[in-house]
């Protein structure tokens, strides 16, 4: 049986995290999508939150610590990624979007990505659409159809998910356990980290 491998990337802030707690809810639908398909899943998680400094200290030095490399490696090595972020001023958190800046620009080309999101009300769910999408379309990762979007209302006690997001969990998660199951492993990518003196150059003609 053949073992795929998904990362999964929380950029949630508190703890409990909602962030977290959905981005845990993707991550078993599709685990439990890709078994029944008849593979092994390798899982890691990434909580962002614990590698905030290493990511701002990372952006104005151009190396990474050894907790963020280890992040690097996991994402650009695996088969498929939920990207999960809190929704702040109608777009996703300055910690995912730095997490983002530091990694290759081509180090995501071709890989299955599910965008998933939170916030304290359903207006701000546009912001997968408008935001999430079009950044991981830039990095030309292939962005599974249904992004998955959870505010307040849509959570039930002990943090079950209500009927209509658990079918939105399920729904992109067989979307993105698909993408998964049709694309070879996924070739470890050396380096991850943006060298400095590129970071340096596009922050000069920005």
């Amino acid at each position: 049986m053949s073992t795929v491998k998904l990362a999964v990337v929380s950029a949630g802030l508190s703890v409990p995290s909602s962030t977290r707690l959905l981005a845990d809810r993707i991550a078993e639908a599709t685990a439990r999508e890709l078994r029944d398909a008849g593979r092994e899943v390798d899982v890691t998680v990434i909580e962002l939150r614990d590698l905030a400094r290493e990511i701002a200290d990372n952006l104005v030095t151009g190396f990474p610590g050894p907790g963020l490399r280890r992040a690097l490696a996991a994402v650009t090595d695996a088969d498929g990624i939920v990207a999960v972020t809190p929704i702040f001023s109608a777009s996703y958190s300055g910690l995912f979007k730095s997490f983002v800046d530091v990694i290759d620009k081509d180090a995501l080309t071709g890989r299955p990505v599910l965008i998933a999101a939170t916030g304290g009300t359903a207006r701000h769910s546009l912001a997968l659409e408008h935001a999430m999408r079009p950044l991981f379309a830039h990095l030309r990762a292939v962005v599974a159809p249904t992004a998955v979007y959870a505010a307040s209302e849509d959570w039930g006690s002990a943090g079950s998910a209500d009927g209509a997001l658990a079918g939105r969990i399920a729904r992109a998660a067989g979307e993105l356990a698909e993408l998964m199951a049709g694309r070879p492993a996924a070739a470890r990518t050396e380096e991850a980290v943006i060298p400095f003196a590129q970071q340096l150059a596009a922050l000069r003609t920005g």
